[in-house]
């Protein structure tokens, strides 16, 4: 177990096992977080998960996990791998995605800080045919399977409160589905920009036509001409990696549109 733990641990800061074997802080790019207790405290403390636990329980999460860094496109987990961990991120976003026989890719969903990803049964993930990128630089706590599953044996808040968010995620899933099913390309396109958007409460910052186009499964172009129209009728405006939603009443009509079926 201790194996797998340090493959996947080495795939994400970069160096074979023999570099996972060592202290993180030695690791090249980690800039010593390894020794910053109290930091790494605060960072773990502030997660939904671990809310209301105890000091001595923040401090065997604590001891048990690794804290990193992961640079932006770092790969962070392939299809295949075999170490069940779970990784806390801290800091920054995580694509999960599938790609096609014919290399396409679909994002499967984006994970923002504060929560959690990762391969491990004992909690309902599984993420044997997704590949892990990081979206940007990320900082991540990695804890490996043992120390899971003793955590939530023994505070088992935990576990319902990753069980809660694992639900959301797969309501999420199912909402898409739907959409793909039901709507077309412009109801789906408003559809995503309301829930990146939080809703239009804020802009959409760091993101790509590509990336809009992957999270749907559909082509650029077709997510260029989608938003093009939306701005034409001014209820948002594109700039550069940015989507600032101008009137969310009307997206949200665009988003409530399905597709006409033939009889």
């Amino acid at each position: 177990m201790e194996k797998k733990f340090l493959s996947s641990l080495s795939r994400l800061v970069g160096g074979g096992r023999s570099a996972a074997a060592q202290p993180v802080a030695t690791v090249e790019g980690v800039d010593n977080l390894q020794t910053e207790l109290p930091q790494k405290t605060a960072y773990l403390s502030a997660m939904r998960i671990f809310r209301d636990l105890s000091p001595n329980d923040m401090k065997m999460i604590v001891d048990s996990t690794v804290m990193t860094t992961a640079t932006k496109g770092k790969m962070i987990y392939m299809p295949g791998e075999t170490g069940e961990v779970l990784f806390l991120l801290k800091k920054g976003s995580v694509r999960l995605y599938r790609l096609s026989s014919e290399g396409r890719k679909l994002i499967v969903q984006t994970v923002g800080p504060m929560t959690f990803f990762g391969e491990m049964a004992v909690v309902g993930q599984n993420m044997q045919d997704l590949f892990a990128e990081a979206a940007e630089e990320c900082l991540i706590c990695v804890m490996s399977r043992p120390d899971v599953e003793r955590l939530i044996l023994s505070k088992p808040q935990v576990g319902l409160r990753i069980l809660e968010e694992i639900g959301q995620r797969m309501h999420e899933v199912q909402e898409r589905l739907g959409d793909t099913a039901f709507k077309g390309i412009p109801a789906r396109v408003a559809s995503l920009l309301l829930r990146l958007s939080n809703e239009g409460a804020q802009p959409i910052k760091g993101i790509t036509h590509q990336d809009l186009a992957d999270t749907i499964g559909v082509y650029r172009e077709t997510v260029t001409n989608a938003l093009d129209s939306l701005q034409d009728q001014r209820i948002i405006q594109v700039k550069r990696k940015e989507v600032v939603i101008l009137d969310a009443q009307k997206l949200q009509g665009v988003a409530e549109q399905e597709m006409l079926r033939r009889r």
